[in-house]
């Protein structure tokens, strides 16, 4: 896969994802940095035009450079679960289908120190360059577990222990009256859709965020950070 952009390159590097990097020929500044990294870890460097990048950007905004990474591994649930320190904090995406969205959920999923993703294989965001793009850099450290059933995935979590959480705008209990400091996966929602019916009904619980503006709903992936940070809020008071 070719991922592009200064933030994702640099986090391949320090995965030791990235086989390959493309810069054009007037390297400075942080493009700087990729060039050190990738010296380092002595992966191959090769200067090229622009036009070279534009290309295989394919309009992305590629900041000088490219990089051909390696396929992230595939975990499964059960594996998410067991590697996760202390209460496994996880996301699962029913039907999620805008890479910036997959992109900026796994930046929130890093930087909240989650355990990881669950997203179907079928109907959803591709693992592609734009949201390597839109993660910024994030999809090189995110366990992820790709599965060909969201409802069936629930029920695995549910058997290990797990408590699934949807998110529904309509739902009467708002999300921070759930306890985050078990083990607990937040389950979100397709775009303008949200929840399916099978999946709604396989959650534990769901919980709504309360709005009071004008507008009914956030994005998919600000409401994922939100609950997130929530959870991360929680369990740092519970440690304290």
């Amino acid at each position: 896969m070719l991922i592009y952009g200064i933030n994702p390159v640099l986090e391949a590097l320090k995965a030791g994802r990235a086989r390959d990097v493309r810069v054009d020929g007037s390297a400075r500044g942080r493009l700087r940095e990729v060039q050190t990294e990738a010296e380092r870890r002595r992966v191959p460097i090769r200067v090229v035009p622009v036009s070279d990048l534009d290309r295989a950007a394919r309009g992305g905004v590629h900041q000088g450079v490219v990089a051909e990474v390696s396929d992230s591994p595939d975990y499964s649930v059960q594996e998410l679960v067991t590697a996760a320190p202390g209460a496994p904090l996880l996301v699962v995406l029913d039907g999620v289908e805008d890479p910036h969205n997959l992109g900026a959920i796994l930046r929130s999923v890093d930087a909240a120190g989650g355990g990881g993703v669950i997203r179907q294989t079928r109907h959803a965001a591709r693992l592609d360059a734009a949201a390597a793009k839109a993660s910024a850099g994030a999809v090189a450290h995110v366990r992820i577990a790709n599965v060909v059933n969201i409802a069936r995935a629930i029920g695995e979590l549910k058997d290990a222990g797990v408590w699934t959480i949807g998110l529904a705008a309509d739902a009467p209990e708002a999300y921070d009256a759930i306890d985050f400091t078990l083990p607990s996966a937040i389950v979100v929602g397709a775009e303008g859709e949200g929840l399916r019916r099978l999946v709604r009904e396989s959650c534990d619980r769901l919980v709504s965020i309360p709005m009071s503006g004008h507008v009914d709903s956030l994005n998919v992936s600000v409401a994922a950070a939100v609950v997130l940070f929530e959870a991360v809020r929680q369990r740092r008071k519970a440690a304290s």
